[in-house]
């Protein structure tokens, strides 16, 4: 049987490139607000472009952190894309301003520290050797539009004692290192955009896909 996912529309993101991904890989694919359909699929990609706090105003407007929050508190697959990703994170920080994000993880989405930006562009990443999404894409390029980034992630990585596993943290750099992928347990994200990364892009969604 196909894997039912929803792609979250709250007005950002490359909803139809997600769309095609998906389905590309072999996923029964809706693009949707609907908060039913959202929870009751086996998977959820949350899209995003543009501005962290933009993109917060829409998601909240459909509900988008308690979905988000409702899915998780049950195990529920979520993937975040580029500002998807973002908004997952404690606050963002733009041109000095402070904006409250989901609070999935503690973090600051704040601006790279490159000579040029955005960083727009293929990219390597430095994924863990125990990756699930990054299998089998060892030194593969991946498709990158962004100037924000987290360039800190604490979670789970100084609590030796701790009986979790720590989320697995995948890195890139440009003119500064930076988050490139999260995976943590029913959450995961990527700050590039598979959809738009060929091939590489195509085995990084079918790897979620086999996850759900």
């Amino acid at each position: 049987m196909k894997k039912k996912v929803v792609v979250l529309d709250y007005g950002s993101g490359n909803l139809r490139s997600a769309e095609r991904a998906l389905a590309r890989v072999g996923a029964d694919v809706t693009v949707t607000a609907d908060p039913q359909a959202a929870l009751d699929a086996d998977g959820l990609m949350v899209p995003g472009v543009g501005a962290f706090a933009a993109c917060m105003d829409g998601l909240r407007a459909v509900d988008g952190p308690k979905i988000i929050g409702r899915r998780l508190a049950g195990g529920r697959p979520v993937l975040g894309v580029c500002v998807g990703m973002q908004i997952l994170f404690e606050k963002g920080v733009e041109h000095g301003h402070d904006a409250e994000g989901c609070g999935e993880w503690p973090g600051v989405v704040e601006p790279l520290q490159a000579p040029v930006l955005p960083h727009m562009g293929w990219n390597t990443v430095e994924a863990p050797a125990d990756s699930v999404l990054f299998d089998g894409l060892a030194d593969q390029r991946f498709y990158f539009v962004h100037s924000y980034g987290v360039r800190d992630f604490t979670l789970g990585q100084d609590d030796p004692t701790s009986r979790l596993a720590p989320p697995k943290v995948t890195w890139a750099e440009h003119g500064d290192r930076f988050v490139a992928g999260v995976e943590n347990v029913a959450l995961s994200a990527t700050q590039f955009h598979p959809e738009k990364s060929g091939d590489a892009g195509a085995q990084l969604l079918t790897n979620w896909l086999n996850t759900l």
